[in-house]
């Protein structure tokens, strides 16, 4: 990190009408306070519906989010992961949702993962909310390893609307952190570059007491 977020927070605020608006508009409107009282299908349908957002216009996802929390029977991780395989068939041509089977049978094997999760940790929100926030990447390393069609940018999005404190590696944030010559280029995909943007958000967030998901959108403001 080449300087403090102090700098980088004005630039945001000249473009988007001063200190105060900037400030204003990248709250992350997802956040939970308790993550921990968040019920375990709450967090399935969440991770569902940013699987289908992947390579799909969301609004037709959002436009059919109704239909998915019906075909689905309100994503209850116990009843997916025990009744899923003979769920498949008929999931597969409800027209309520977009059939694409890839995506129906991830939904179902992370019925799996959160309903395992529940058993082990005493809660899916619970496992969140203990989860340390300047780890980012062990996070994501979790969901990729033991859920399905969660890694890449799913996994983060997903911990985004979740309501953990989560970055996004988004072109504008990655754009910023060449900028501060964090990155060497406008990605972060390997391992060193993920460690690299994990380490400099951590740093911002240490100098000034923002919350991570709010440094990571500040970073995205300051480029235009």
């Amino acid at each position: 990190m080449t300087r403090r977020f102090a700098p980088i927070l004005k630039m945001a605020a000249r473009h988007h009408g001063g200190e105060e608006a900037a400030l204003s508009k990248s709250i992350n409107s997802h956040a939970v306070k308790r993550l921990e009282k968040v019920p375990g299908d709450r967090f399935l349908s969440i991770m569902t519906r940013c699987v289908f957002n992947a390579g799909f216009n969301w609004k037709v996802i959002e436009a059919k989010w109704e239909g998915f929390e019906t075909a689905f029977e309100g994503f209850d991780p116990a009843r997916l992961a025990f009744f899923g395989d003979e769920m498949m068939d008929r999931l597969v041509t409800d027209e309520r949702i977009v059939r694409n089977g890839q995506k129906i049978k991830a939904a179902l094997e992370n019925a799996k993962f959160v309903a395992d999760i529940e058993t082990r940790e005493g809660g899916f929100g619970r496992f969140l909310a203990q989860w340390p926030g300047d780890d980012q990447i062990g996070l994501l390393d979790v969901l990729n390893k033991r859920g399905a069609r969660l890694g890449g940018a799913t996994g983060q999005y997903f911990l985004r609307f979740a309501g953990w404190d989560a970055w996004i590696t988004s072109p504008d944030v990655c754009t910023a952190l060449v900028r501060e010559g964090v990155l060497g280029k406008p990605v972060a995909t390997s391992k060193r570059d993920l460690a690299s943007l994990q380490s400099a958000i951590n740093a911002y967030h240490e100098d000034s007491g923002l919350p991570r998901a709010q440094i990571s959108r500040l970073l995205a403001m300051s480029v235009g």
